[in-house]
């Protein structure tokens, strides 16, 4: 087991492929269909794009703030991959690749961003939670769910992904010690990006390694090499296989970093250097994976040239649809907070209506 292997109180990072794409641990490479493993890179490629032309439209004032994801694609897209569609994904708000992997489309993922609730409503069969803002908070919710499905006897895990700031919330530990406690099906990734907004990785805890953190809630815990998504997939593979035999939940710290601001509010030039940035653009999760299927021959030059502009134009497109869908209607304003609208706020709502047809709105 590779959480046995692997000392959680040391700096002893579970790794399989290099930064160039070269596999250096080749007896835990994961067995993984060549379907998958072009799917696993389409969707990275996808995320890249669309995360940095998601940035160009908020720049330009046709989106509102937006949380990067760029070089933190592997430690998604891993995850996701080894999961079962049945499996839920408990987000943060940095999730994007995770959530298109998972089944959420790009068209719904940008509502979200532009400010559209309908980027909050998922196909049916799509087992994603919305984007949680307050911090912390989802890993209640991961352990809620994880509780729930061992209650109901559902072949139900929850991966839960939170950041390396987010570990010093209380609700961090109070749904891991929950779902530990339970031993609810329940993976907790961190994405150690090493920077929670501009409070850099030391100043958040004196703990060797986030992963040691597992030891206090009597769980596993792995440090793991967040740019290389085979190790991702191996680690949550064994994780969820045994979530599922009812051991309980793993803590996996995924060494990663954020290359742009922590949203598009930020300047992280006020806070980091560009020689650390430039130190982990070198270590990009999508180049490595590239050269690995291309080694195995899944992949050719001209194939992922041919990709790369079929993806641009695909997330052009998409974006306007989501800028021609319109005004969010008056009623969403009043719709989402109860199943059935209470008398008082359909009374706000006729209201706001009248005074709007008043005005001549």
């Amino acid at each position: 087991m590779l959480t046995k292997e692997y000392d959680p109180l040391k700096k002893q990072m579970f790794q399989i492929l290099d930064e160039l794409g070269k596999v250096i641990n080749p007896k835990a490479v994961p067995k993984i269909d060549k379907e998958t493993l072009l799917r696993m890179y389409r969707t990275m490629s996808l995320g890249r794009i669309a995360d940095d032309k998601a940035i160009q439209f908020q720049r330009q004032g046709r989106m509102l703030t937006y949380a990067p994801n760029h070089g933190q694609e592997a430690c998604q897209i891993g995850p996701m991959a080894a999961s079962r569609p049945q499996d839920w994904l408990v987000l943060a708000f940095r999730e994007f690749n995770a959530m298109l992997y998972k089944g959420v489309t790009l068209e719904q993922a940008y509502l979200y961003w532009y400010g559209n609730e309908a980027g909050s409503r998922f196909d049916d069969g799509v087992n994603v939670l919305p984007v949680n803002i307050p911090i912390g908070s989802q890993l209640s919710h991961a352990a809620g769910l994880a509780y729930a499905a061992k209650v109901q006897k559902k072949d139900e895990v929850s991966i839960v992904y939170i950041g390396d700031g987010g570990t010093s919330h209380g609700e961090f530990h109070e749904g891991l010690n929950f779902a530990a406690v339970l031993d609810a099906p329940m993976i907790v990734v961190i994405q150690n990006n090493q920077w929670a907004i501009s409070t850099p990785r030391h100043k958040a805890t004196k703990a060797e390694t986030l992963a040691q953190k597992a030891i206090a809630y009597g769980i596993p815990g792995i440090q793991v090499d967040g740019n290389d998504v085979l190790a991702m997939y191996a680690v949550t593979k064994e994780a969820i296989e045994r979530a599922r035999k009812g051991d309980g939940p793993t803590l996996i710290e995924a060494v990663t970093y954020r290359i742009g601001p922590h949203t598009t509010s930020d300047n992280p030039k006020l806070y980091r250097s560009d020689e650390e940035v430039e130190l982990w653009v070198k270590k990009d999760p999508i180049v490595r994976f590239r050269n690995y299927i291309m080694e195995l021959g899944l992949l050719t030059e001209e194939q992922d040239a041919a990709l790369q502009d079929e993806q641009k134009q695909y997330v052009l497109d998409t974006f306007k649809k989501v800028e021609d869908s319109g005004l969010v209607p008056l009623e969403d304003i009043f719709r989402y907070t109860y199943e059935t609208m209470p008398k008082h706020l359909q009374e706000q709502l006729n209201d706001y209506k009248k005074y709007l047809k008043s005005e001549g709105l």
